[in-house]
């Protein structure tokens, strides 16, 4: 495909590299081809989950906490009981299952967050009850009515003084306020090659900090749903959700019955972007139907959207480069902070995708990471556009211009010089195939007028790689930093039933080290920070049990689209 623009040189992007690889019929870019559902959109006919009504709808708000971080005393919903319109109030002791994680559908994490909370709130805006009323607006009114008897707890809002000894515990079943990987480590750790002995051998020794804040979705269509009850015993379900048997796993789990009860309809979305992957509407909603026997709709408004709205998570990342004086990368050592928020939902998950992607498109041939997933008092974090890899993608990148001026390297020649050929060794022990991060860069340096070097010019993702670049480190330098005790190897990775292990109680606080100071332009080039790691200490009795698991759920999973009620 050819450039066609006056402005510039004619381009001949290099197809014939790739060839083999892929059908050389993506030819849409320029053309006016026409959405498939654009019609649907433009005329107002696209279904979406707000677009059904039934006879005799209730509506349902919730009763928010308005602190970050408070332990329930008591929680009075006599006067909203009393309010007209109102059918049923609804408490955590109404939620057959009132704990869960969305990764535990996948055996991965433990359950921590209450659909409704009745022991402690852990973010502002958590909710603690819901109403159920025959109007949204006396729905609201009655929640308003709810009164909670709150004691205030200390709450802490970011991330490395999260981890820093005397803050207070988010969650009990974490009391480091960090997740444990694979029942040993308060990180995930990613080790190859020796970075230490690199860094003193680099000519550059370059640092860098790069914070990313949370990121609100900010959809169109609210997050909701529609539940109604079936014929034989069932309820149908239409959801705004992006995620359709996720959301059915989740309210088999909580709702305590087999999915085939359950008949979800998703439809089309009005807005994501991963912020509808982990709805936990859809249990609520339906239990409305199961208390009341009538249709129940549950749906945020903009302000909850905006306020309880799980965001991308925030990032902070530390990145040291050893770096030689013909700019090839020779270590690179990453201390990354995920914040999740007050709930792991997606973020453990985000941070396995993270630190998979490391050290970026780059052949580095010692490479070290240590990346934490944090609990604050912060609204739970949850997916957003290629989460996990963003925001580690900004820091790599960002750093790669600071180690281009340091090195007094143009950036698109740095890039060139340590980018992936096909057959080098990742990070990770993959060997690189289909890159072309090459091409791509000699493309940008024609049209930017960069003039590259006759050596970088010729170079190619389809040369110079493999053979020495291919081989794993002689020696990989590991280490037991971070490790926790009383988390077995299996504790997150368990279905429950009658035969599982009671779960031993979580380790201690653990002491832990203050944040790197941020690098200075004073700072020699050639010092480094290495973040200490916390010491692990025994268990002691005095800390709460977890959760014991919950038996496996039973059912065949049998859909049907009978509805019990006429829709209008």
């Amino acid at each position: 495909m050819k450039d066609m623009t006056t402005s510039g040189p004619m381009v001949e992007f290099r197809k014939d590299l790739f060839a083999d690889e892929r059908d050389d019929n993506l030819n849409e870019v320029g053309k006016p081809t026409r959405r498939q559902d654009i019609v649907g959109h433009v005329t107002g006919r696209s279904p979406f989950f707000d677009d059904h009504r039934f006879d005799g709808l209730l509506h349902m708000r919730c009763a928010r906490s308005p602190h970050h971080h408070a332990r329930i005393r008591r929680i009075d919903t006599s006067a909203a009981e009393r309010m007209p319109g109102v059918v049923r109030v609804l408490t955590g002791r109404d939620v057959p299952v009132n704990l869960n994680t969305l990764l535990s559908l996948l055996d991965f994490g433990l359950d921590d967050e209450p659909i409704l909370s009745d022991k402690k709130v852990a973010y502002m805006g958590e909710p603690v009850a819901a109403v159920i009323a025959a109007t949204e607006a006396e729905a609201r009114a009655a929640a308003a009515a709810i009164r909670v008897d709150w004691e205030v707890l200390p709450h802490v809002l970011d991330v490395e003084e999260a981890i820093k000894p005397g803050a207070p515990a988010v969650l009990d079943i974490y009391p480091d306020n960090k997740f444990v990987y694979h029942g040993k480590y308060d990180h995930q750790k990613l080790r190859y090659g020796d970075v230490e002995t690199a860094l003193r051998q680099a000519d550059h020794v370059i640092e860098g900090r790069y914070q990313m804040s949370p990121i609100e979705q900010a959809p169109i269509e609210t997050c909701g749903a529609i539940a109604a009850p079936e014929q034989n015993d069932r309820y149908v379900c239409y959801t705004s959700t992006q995620a359709l048997f996720f959301s059915l796993g989740t309210a088999a789990k909580v709702l305590s019955m087999p999915s085939s009860r359950l008949h979800f309809i998703g439809g089309t979305v009005g807005g994501g972007f991963g912020g509808k992957v982990d709805s936990i509407h859809e249990p609520l909603a339906i239990l409305g139907a199961m208390m009341t026997g009538r249709p129940v709709k549950y749906a945020w408004d903009r302000a909850e959207e905006m306020q309880v709205g799980a965001p991308r998570g925030a990032e902070r990342w530390y990145v040291t480069d050893g770096v030689m004086n013909d700019g090839r990368i020779v270590a690179r050592k990453f201390t990354g902070y995920f914040d999740a928020g007050a709930y792991t939902r997606l973020s453990s998950y985000a941070i396995i995708k993270g630190v998979g992607h490391l050290p970026g498109p780059y052949t580095i041939p010692n490479v070290s990471a240590n990346v934490y997933c944090v609990y604050t008092n912060r609204t739970p974090a949850t997916a957003m556009r290629g989460f996990g890899i963003t925001g580690v993608d900004f820091a790599i990148e960002a750093h790669m211009d600071k180690v281009a001026e340091a090195v007094g390297m143009n950036p698109v020649e740095l890039r060139i010089l340590n980018a992936y050929r096909d057959g080098d060794m990742k990070a990770h022990r993959r060997l690189a195939k289909n890159c072309a991060l090459i091409e791509c860069a000699q493309v940008v340096a024609e049209k930017a007028g960069i003039n590259l070097s006759p050596a970088l010019k010729a170079a190619s993702s389809l040369k110079d790689g493999g053979g020495a670049r291919a081989e794993l480190p002689r020696h990989t330098v590991t280490d037991e930093d971070g490790r926790v005790q009383g988390f077995a190897a299996t504790s997150y990775a368990r279905k429950g039933g009658a035969d599982s292990a009671p779960l031993a109680p979580p380790t201690p606080r653990a002491p832990a080290a203050p944040p790197p100071a941020r690098p200075s332009a004073q700072q020699p080039q050639t010092s480094s920070y290495t973040p200490p790691q916390p010491p692990s200490q025994p268990a002691t009795p005095d800390r709460p049990e977890r959760p014991a698991p919950k038996p496996s759920r039973s059912g065949a999973m049998r859909f049907s689209s009978l509805s019990g009620f006429r829709r209008r």
